[in-house]
């Protein structure tokens, strides 16, 4: 029996990628998801790719961070004052507005005092639980839900004349 060369037998036929081409489609959905999942919250953060995070997060039952926008809560009104009766003790009151496009948690609440010369003479950064007293009954706060809130402070320095909130 004679063998014929390599370069004359009959080539085999060309076997089917269609499953190769499957299995990259499946691990390239699956890195996407990875990537995803691991990144959501950077996502969620860009007001341009929150409506789509929010809508797959919805449908594969995933959790969104609270949006963060400090800049979109409104001070409507505030004043610090002396407190009749107690000497060295100011109360500061205030409401604010969210603004945001979404619901956002309590901020944080940037207090800086200073004299007639301008000089800061004090400034802290009030928490929610150091503004609100117990945890508030909603932990977000809804587009357009304006709030009030008052609390007092030791009066760091005499002579405070001025003051200036930030939100954080």
């Amino acid at each position: 029996m004679s063998r014929a060369p390599s370069f004359i037998r009959e080539a085999a036929p060309p076997r089917s990628r269609r499953g190769e081409w499957i299995a990259l489609a499946l691990l390239l959905l699956v890195l996407l998801a990875q990537l995803f999942f691991s990144q959501r919250a950077q996502l969620a953060a860009d007001a341009r790719w929150r409506p789509l995070v929010i809508t797959t997060c919805g449908a594969l039952g995933c959790s969104v961070p609270a949006w963060h926008e400090p800049t979109a809560f409104s001070m409507l009104s505030r004043d610090v004052i002396a407190v009749p009766g107690r000497p060295g003790v100011l109360r500061v009151q205030a409401s604010f507005r969210n603004d945001a496009a979404w619901p956002q948690p309590w901020p944080a609440l940037v207090l800086m005092l200073s004299n007639a010369e301008g000089r800061q003479l004090g400034a802290r950064r009030f928490q929610p639980r150091d503004y609100l007293g117990d945890a508030p009954k909603d932990a977000l706060l809804v587009p357009g839900q304006a709030t009030q809130l008052a609390f007092d402070i030791v009066e760091p320095a005499a002579g405070i004349v001025a003051f200036d909130f930030r939100f954080e």
